[in-house]
């Protein structure tokens, strides 16, 4: 396997087993069990845990920009796109049922752990807010389009670790469809004023 594709993998991997074990109790050589490398080849591409946990982050950040500005060149409306970030909450349903959110688990996490990547993954957050702001600022909304981000942010993640702690309930069905509900009015609202 080439040194690149060897990295991706260690990446790819490190990513699965953060979000579904957490950074801390997962080992270095946890993930190079799962890639299937000796200790040796694993410490060619990163010497440290946390050189590991920066490329995560990184990946997840591309990963996430790639997506949100696939709905913009998709040319779906500001409105379209917002409902498109709620809807990711359904699209990875299993998942954040089983681990919570990939962004929200990793972050509190660092953050309890005191952690120099803390301020890293919080750009994942930065990433979500500044692109939802810009959508509510493009559906006339600049007066109060970072408190309407932040309040779709902070009702998704709540959706998210209320989903985890009730796997079993209809409870993010009922929190999306709210979402979509408070949306339109939000979108109706400005409709109105024009």
């Amino acid at each position: 396997m080439a040194a690149s594709a060897t990295r991706e993998k260690i990446i790819t991997s490190a990513d699965r087993l953060f979000y579904e074990r957490g950074f801390e109790a997962t080992s270095f050589a946890d993930v190079a069990k799962a890639v299937g490398i000796s200790r040796g080849n694993f410490y060619y591409h990163f010497k440290t845990k946390d050189q590991i946990l920066d490329a995560v982050i990184e990946r997840r950040i591309k990963d996430r920009h790639d997506m949100l500005n696939d709905w913009v060149d998709d040319r779906q409306t500001p409105k379209q796109c917002v409902a498109s970030f709620i809807g990711i909450l359904l699209m990875n349903n299993k998942k954040i049922r089983s681990f919570g959110c990939p962004v929200g688990t990793l972050f509190s996490e660092l953050a309890k752990l005191h952690h120099p990547s803390e301020s890293g993954a919080r750009k994942l957050f930065d990433l979500f807010r500044i692109w939802l702001r810009r959508r509510f600022e493009d559906m006339g909304r600049p007066h109060d389009a970072d408190a309407l981000a932040m309040h779709i942010l902070a009702r998704s993640q709540g959706a998210a670790t209320l989903a985890n702690a009730y796997p079993n309930e209809p409870f993010l069905e009922n929190e999306v469809n709210q979402m979509i509900a408070w949306l339109d009015a939000v979108a109706d609202q400005n409709a109105k004023k024009d």
